[in-house]
């Protein structure tokens, strides 16, 4: 077994003994989940608590599990960590495949972190391309299985507008000549961005197709370089195509990935990754609508306007934080997010899916799901609904997958992105 295989299991044994000592006099305690969320008072941790499953894989056969109503099968199977989607309108589905690229190690939890991570299949060497997929015919499995755009540099969020397909590399926002349902060319930078820390880039286009909406995660978790190395990230920008200028549209937001819009007010809503550090559930990733200059927080305060003491303030800011509109439970990892018309899903009105990433910073596990937001005139209208699971061993040890990317598929279809299972699964009524 390698050096850091060994270390990794020797941290998780450590983990588990600190977990225990940390949580022994805790009773149940349940998610930070809705409107208005139960958030615990925080607890920061000298240690932060470092647990994760070691990537398993699924087994010939096996899937995840659908909720009453619905079926899963394997869209696609053989990837290499697929972590994000893009309906093209020919019915090609494009997968982003990508991973962390560790920094440098400068400390034992770094290393520490980066081993556990390796166990967990949640970093190495990035495949840095697109995959294009194509179900030709109709049975609900692509038969095509191709590469679309190679030798990019962490590739996450996409679109295509026109002639023009966009790609959100981890440094840059990148635009390619598109024809015939092909990208080519040696792709031209619009803007750049600070690689590193939280690396993807998601992508959205306005409805009108005059603008990039990009998500920018931070490179720390609480400023801990100090806020210079922090400019220009933990915020969503816009990109103008036209005059090819961009701006900060939002700020404060320390890791927005998914971004999609609401159709029947137009507003953009994303999904966030909250710090680490102060408990299970202190504080929840969230989901909320997003406002022109809004202010969300990071890393002076969570939740609106909790002040998180380990950070030096800036009181103005604090003032002027938003609280967000959704609480989705501490440290999910919520990542992927689309809009589903109501009917989708047998029995599913309309609202946000989500695909929950799964947790490292708890004592208990937490994500590893894809659940549904319901909406109702433009917010959240009740509790979240479960429409896949199993991708954990029952005893949190292992992990048979983990989604990502979330996607309307061209049949109608809900399309996930399992980056640990390298597949793309495929969800529809039973």
């Amino acid at each position: 077994m390698k050096p850091s295989k060994l270390f990794a299991h020797f941290v998780a044994f450590i983990g588990a003994g600190a977990i225990f000592m940390r949580h022994r006099n805790d009773g149940p305690m349940p998610q930070a989940f809705g409107s208005e969320p139960k958030i615990p008072t925080a607890r920061p941790q000298g240690i932060p608590t470092l647990k994760m499953p070691t990537a398993r894989g699924w087994a010939p056969g096996q899937t995840p599990v659908a909720a009453n109503g619905l079926k899963v099968n394997a869209f696609a199977t053989g990837l290499k960590h697929p972590r994000w989607l893009q309906i093209m309108p020919n019915g090609d589905v494009l997968a982003a495949e990508s991973l962390f690229v560790p920094g440098g190690i400068r400390s034992i939890f770094d290393y520490a972190m980066a081993s556990t991570m390796a166990r967990a299949a949640a970093l190495g060497d990035s495949p840095n391309r697109i995959i294009r997929m194509r179900d030709a015919d109709g049975d609900g499995v692509a038969e095509i299985k191709e590469t679309f755009l190679e030798g990019l540099h962490q590739p996450f969020g996409m679109a295509q507008l026109g002639s023009t397909f966009y790609v959100g590399n981890t440094d840059g926002l990148m635009a390619y000549s598109f024809a015939d349902g092909k990208a080519s060319g040696e792709g031209k930078r619009l803007a750049s961005f600070k690689p590193g820390g939280h690396w993807t880039r998601s992508i959205l286009p306005s409805p009108d197709g005059t603008k990039l909406y990009i998500g920018v995660g931070s490179l720390s978790n609480i400023g801990d370089d100090g806020m210079e190395a922090e400019e220009g990230r933990a915020c969503i920008y816009e990109y103008d195509i036209a005059s090819e200028e961009i701006r900060i549209f939002a700020a404060g937001l320390r890791n927005p990935v998914g971004l999609a819009w609401e159709p029947n007010t137009g507003e953009l809503w994303t999904v966030v990754n909250e710090r680490d550090g102060l408990g299970d559930e202190t504080p929840p990733d969230y989901l909320t609508s997003v406002k022109d200059g809004g202010f969300y927080g990071w890393p002076y305060c969570y939740w609106g306007k909790i002040v998180d003491d380990r950070v030096p303030q800036d009181p103005a800011l604090v003032a002027s934080a938003i609280q967000p509109d959704f609480a989705l439970g501490g440290h999910t990892a919520s990542l992927g997010l689309c809009w589903m018309p109501a009917g989708t899903l047998p029995g599913f009105p309309e609202g946000m899916v989500i695909g929950q990433h799964g947790s490292w910073n708890r004592s208990k596990l937490s994500g590893y799901r894809v659940i549904f937001v319901p909406f109702e005139n433009g917010r959240p209208s009740g509790p979240s609904r479960d429409i896949l699971t199993g991708f954990l061993s029952p005893d949190e040890r292992a992990s048979y997958g983990r989604p990502v990317g979330v996607a309307i598929g061209p049949d109608g279809s809900l399309l996930v992105a399992d980056d640990v299972g390298d597949a793309i699964w495929r969800v529809t009524g039973a």
